[in-house]
């Protein structure tokens, strides 16, 4: 099979979706794999690397597209993408549909494959293709945070772990899985007074057991979250509904409550954001202000550090990777339930209940 990687074009997104070991792997199982010039050059690889292992580099993304049976990506297609994407073609990405109709509707009108990295699921409920990038995301919120909380970003101008005799941030996390509990972990490191948010009691007893002593966990609802976001100096939206939109767990009337200077970062905003008034945002331009508050909404935090990222998902998207390769979409997700769960959109029909349910009240 013909696996395409077309270099990412999403604003400073540097990743690419394989290393030179992801292609060498397939290469040594007969595949032939397509990689656009310089697409891993953002993440440390240079074209020769791809080429010593047995890539055909391509001059433009548009002859990858054209000649690709299975198209491997980071992020979700563009518009400039759209048009390129062809009929039954293979297409395995993060897509992360609820947070765009118009992406939506354009591979609908594609009749591709669209598998999503974020949808692949084991029995356990574990996702293993996003929780590589949750994991980076979550330590990332908290450096961004810590960043945007000084004065010279228009922050509180608070240290995040304090100093003798005065008092850490206090750290909001909203949702205790992957993300949540990295953003805590990291928080927890720096000194932060952290208190983490989850509707499971099981899920809060485990974070009870794994997280230091100035991490306290508490059962979500709507009056708790309101009597915490009064103090709080950082607050997290770490809230993921698989293939579906995440609820709005801060409203745009709860910024009153808030502390001028308050920093929002809404690590859900790729799956439509746990938080109202944050919308995506860019690296170039991560935040704004809105009522004194400052909002991060930068839909593709993991970008920032590519060579960490690539890595990471590299390892975690290779073995699905090989099984499309080796034996096409309609056998590998009939024999992989994991797999199965990625399928999103086949052929013009959206087959994920999720993104089904979200599309169809619209």
């Amino acid at each position: 099979m013909k696996v395409g990687v077309p270099k990412e074009i999403k604003n400073n997104e540097f990743r690419v979706a394989m290393t030179p070991a992801g292609v060498m792997e397939l290469v040594k199982r007969g595949h032939e794999v397509l990689v656009e010039k310089n697409a891993g050059l953002g993440a440390g690889y240079r074209d020769e690397a791809y080429e010593r292992v047995g890539a055909r580099l391509i001059e433009k993304a548009k002859d990858i597209f054209a000649e690709a049976d299975l198209i491997v990506k980071v992020k979700e297609p563009l518009k400039s993408e759209y048009e390129l994407i062809r009929d039954d073609q293979m297409i395995f990405t993060y897509f992360h549909f609820a947070s765009s109709v118009e992406l939506t509707e354009a591979m609908i009108k594609s009749m591709a494959v669209c598998i999503a990295y974020e949808t692949v699921q084991f029995e356990s409920k574990s996702l293993p293709l996003l929780t590589p990038m949750s994991m980076v995301a979550g330590r990332l919120a908290v450096q961004e945070g810590a960043k945007y909380l000084l004065k010279t970003n228009d922050g509180k101008g608070k240290l995040i772990g304090g100093v003798p005799g005065v008092a850490p941030a206090n750290v909001l996390i909203l949702g205790g899985g992957i993300v949540g509990t990295e953003a805590a972990k990291m928080a927890a490191g720096l000194g932060a007074n952290v208190t983490i948010f989850d509707v499971s009691a099981d899920r809060l007893r485990y974070l009870t057991e794994i997280l230091p002593a100035n991490v306290t966990t508490l059962f979500s609802n709507q009056f708790t979250i309101e009597e915490y976001i009064t103090t709080a100096d950082i607050i997290i939206g770490a809230v993921l509904i698989p293939g579906g939109k995440a609820p709005n767990l801060i409203t745009k009337d709860m910024l009153s409550l808030m502390e001028k200077g308050t920093v929002l970062i809404d690590v859900a905003v790729d799956q439509g954001g746990c938080i109202e008034t944050c919308k995506p945002t860019t690296h170039e331009t991560p935040v704004f202000v809105e009522e004194g508050i400052i909002h991060y909404g930068v839909a593709n935090m993991p970008g920032a550090v590519p060579q960490t990222s690539t890595r990471a998902l590299t390892n975690a998207t290779l073995p699905f990777i090989i099984q499309l390769a080796d034996r096409g979409w309609i056998h590998a997700t009939s024999e992989s339930t994991p797999l199965k769960k990625g399928l999103n959109i086949v052929r013009g029909e959206i087959v994920h209940p999720e993104v089904k349910e979200w599309f169809e009240k619209l």
